[in-house]
């Protein structure tokens, strides 16, 4: 697991719900690299993504 990875789950267990922009800010990355952390985050079993109007919550599992 990668530092990133860490500092999400952090920030999920502090916020209950983010979006993948929210994390890209958070951490200072690009959107794309933020939703790839998400979801190998969501492939490992450790959150869920829920799609909602075209935008992707991420909540901890």
């Amino acid at each position: 697991m990668n530092v990133h990875n860490n500092k999400i789950l952090e920030i999920l267990k502090r916020e209950k719900v983010v979006t993948s922009s929210e994390i890209a800010k958070d951490l200072k990355i690009s959107w794309n690299t933020a939703d790839k952390y998400l979801l190998e985050l969501a492939f490992e079993g450790k959150i869920i993504r829920i799609k909602k109007l075209g935008v992707n919550l991420w909540l901890l599992k």
